[in-house]
């Protein structure tokens, strides 16, 4: 059973290291990773390269996230199986082995993974980053607000106990993730949704 938890923990982390705004980019002989925010994320990549990129690596990074949980509930009914399988795939893009253990922030990846496993709190973490953005203007802000409610609507919910340690997880790691974005904020240099 060890044996078969470590080789899932293996292969989502590896699912997870998928730089998909990468490979977009470098099939436009563009390292994503120099331009923009030089973040590998579809927000970046739509501002870099268009709309129509950023499209698709938000739906290959949300794909991601969403094959792994849902393949382990196939083989798992266990909820902690399930969450570790989905740590491993949001790790995998925030430290891909492809890029030397760098990555994204894992927003597009962790609302793969979550849409699966905790459909109604995810909807309602979702309609706090729509509301957000729609405000604010700022993919940060909405994000970090996201993932700062998700775990609540998990206890309101009353997920299991994995799903909302994940939960919890997720959202301490997305806020670290988005530092800089903190930083760009209070010195009001951060850019708009698709702003140049």
């Amino acid at each position: 059973m060890l044996a078969e938890i470590f080789f899932l923990c293996l292969i989502s982390y590896l699912i997870g290291s998928i730089p998909f705004g990468v490979l977009l980019a470098q099939a436009q002989n563009i390292d994503i990773r120099t331009q923009g925010s030089g973040n590998i994320g579809a927000t970046n990549v739509a501002r870099v390269l268009g709309k129509k990129s950023g499209l698709l690596t938000l739906f290959g990074d949300l794909l991601k996230g969403l094959v792994v949980v849902f393949g382990t509930g196939l083989q798992y009914d266990k909820p902690i199986i399930i969450a570790l399988a989905g740590l491993m795939v949001f790790l995998g893009h925030l430290y891909s082995i492809f890029l030397k253990f760098k990555g994204g922030k894992g927003v597009a990846t962790s609302l793969g993974l979550f849409s699966y496993i905790m459909p109604w709190a995810t909807l309602c973490a979702v309609v706090v980053f729509s509301a957000c953005l729609w405000i604010s203007g700022f993919v940060s802000i909405s994000s970090m607000m996201a993932a700062i409610s998700l775990p609540l609507f998990a206890i309101y919910f009353k997920l299991p106990l994995p799903y909302i340690y994940l939960a919890v997880i997720v959202g301490l790691l997305t806020l670290q993730r988005h530092f800089d974005n903190i930083l760009r904020l209070i010195e009001g240099t951060e850019a708009k949704f698709l702003e140049k």
